[in-house]
């Protein structure tokens, strides 16, 4: 067998190889070498056209991977920080949409199907009166609960700006790096304990209300 027999063969199966992969890091790495050795190959076979495809889909591929290593960085600097951490990384997998006041968010009993991060203005919670501001995520729990549907309605009072990201976004944020994915289960908890302490604060004046 020819070295360019061989190297065809050896493009075809990291091609194959691809299919298999579950996550877009080593997809995109393993795309990368088929794309080298297909550009070999058609050097040597004289393949103008596969030349040029695979030309083309070299530099995209690394472009790709650079976009989703410097993404996962910032995921894990931001996991890093406990008390306060950054999320600006978002404005790069997120929609922005601006709202005026008085606009709704969402409504309790919608399908949820993404989750915000409040740019900027002031938002409320219409059932407890929670106001929610600038660098605060909302609409995370109900990726997490059952049925998908939303538990409270959130109302724009002030005028604002938000990111919306997909929950589908989410989900491959959360296969392609654990870190992430323990970094979201970090938000949720987070906003489970704050309505936990809210609840207590709320069932302690109503005692002292009640004593009185």
């Amino acid at each position: 067998m020819s070295l360019t027999n061989l190297l065809g063969y050896a493009a075809g199966f990291l091609v194959l190889l691809t299919f298999s992969m579950k996550t877009m890091v080593p997809l995109r790495v393993v795309g990368i070498f088929s794309n080298v050795f297909f550009i070999t190959y058609a050097f040597y076979a004289s393949a103008q056209p596969i030349m040029v495809l695979h030309s083309i889909l070299l530099p995209l591929n690394i472009f790709r991977l650079v976009q989703i290593l410097v993404l996962l960085r910032k995921v894990e600097e931001a996991s890093q920080n406990q008390d306060e951490p950054n999320l600006d990384w978002l404005k790069s997998i997120a929609q922005s949409r601006a709202l005026k006041t008085t606009e709704i968010l969402f409504r309790k009993g919608e399908e949820a199907d993404r989750m915000f991060y409040v740019m900027s203005g002031l938002f409320r919670v219409s059932e407890i009166g929670v106001e929610l501001g600038r660098g605060q995520i909302v609409g995370e729990l109900a990726l997490l609960a059952p049925g998908k549907k939303r538990s409270q309605s959130v109302e724009c009072v002030s005028d604002g700006e938000v990111l919306e990201i997909s929950y589908d976004k989410v989900r491959q944020l959360y296969f392609q790096s654990p870190k992430f994915g323990f970094f979201f289960l970090q938000l949720a908890t987070r906003r489970l304990f704050e309505n936990l302490e809210r609840q207590d604060r709320e069932l302690e004046t109503y005692r002292v209300q009640a004593k009185s």
